[in-house]
């Protein structure tokens, strides 16, 4: 079994990462973080997820919770996210990251500490969109310039981030099996007279509304004919599930940075 810290555990993501540890007999939980002013700061998870059965208490500070942990399974913001980073590098242990909105300077930072330590980070921790990520990748390389990318996404109304990271995902898997870069050839939020569309763009387009777990498709377009591939997501636990076990997988490799599509075994 390996000991596993979750941090932001009162985020919706953190609470079902908990009860995924729970339930999964490779894994041991030994610690829970919140902000400060939480007021689940100090019980323990027992009193405010029954369904956890854990006597962990949740604690404010992330030190002591990282360095007793042989992994770290983090969603929680980029600054926070880079804190947690640090203190993983220090105390070797694994990180898992599904934090979104992470800027260059972030990632710098990411990849300066594993050189430390193990870091698993994806934009999406399903098996299914991993497998898309793959196919998008072929199709985009099989294709060309002749079809327009098109990345469309849709989550729910709480979502603060777009793109989503698994849309980013998949216009970087569109990117890479065209040999460019997506920064150069990205279009994000069209509005007005934009003129036309550039050729090779990879477009995205995200939507907001209700519940929505995840719904992502990328959109090939020709003279003629279209390809669509797809995903849509229902359970939320499918992510927590899929993030456990990239904590497991990451235990047992070398220091560096890996994905979910080296956790499956897709690369």
């Amino acid at each position: 079994m390996i000991a596993v810290t979750i941090t932001g555990v009162t985020g919706r993501m953190g609470r079902m990462l908990a009860r995924a540890v729970a339930e999964d007999t490779r894994c041991e939980l030994v610690g829970a973080t919140a902000l400060p002013d939480d007021p689940w700061v100090g019980k323990t998870l027992r009193e405010v997820l029954p369904e956890t059965a854990s006597d962990v208490v949740v604690e404010a500070q992330a030190v002591d919770a990282i360095a007793r942990a042989d992994a770290v399974i983090d969603f929680t913001a980029p600054s926070a996210t880079r804190e947690h980073a640090s203190l993983c590098a220090q105390a070797g242990a694994t990180h898992v990251i599904g934090t979104t909105g992470l800027e260059e300077d972030d990632l710098a930072h990411l990849t300066a500490c594993a050189v430390h330590t193990t870091i698993v980070r994806a934009g999406n921790f399903s098996l299914g969109v991993n497998l898309l990520t793959v196919l998008t990748r072929k199709v985009a390389a099989a294709l060309g310039e002749d079809f327009d990318v098109e990345i469309i996404e849709m989550h729910h109304r709480h979502k603060v981030d777009a793109p989503s990271g698994t849309a980013l995902m998949l216009g970087e898997a569109a990117a890479e099996g065209r040999g460019i870069n997506l920064d150069e050839m990205r279009e994000s939020g069209r509005d007005g007279i934009t003129g036309e569309r550039k050729r090779g763009a990879i477009g995205f387009a995200a939507l907001r509304g209700g519940d929505v777990v995840g719904e992502h498709q990328a959109i090939f377009a020709g003279t003629g004919e279209r390809i669509t591939l797809g995903h849509i997501a229902s359970d939320r636990m499918l992510f927590a599930r899929g993030a456990v076990t990239a904590a497991v997988w990451g235990h047992s490799q070398k220091s560096g940075e890996f994905d979910m599509v080296d956790v499956l075994g897709l690369s």
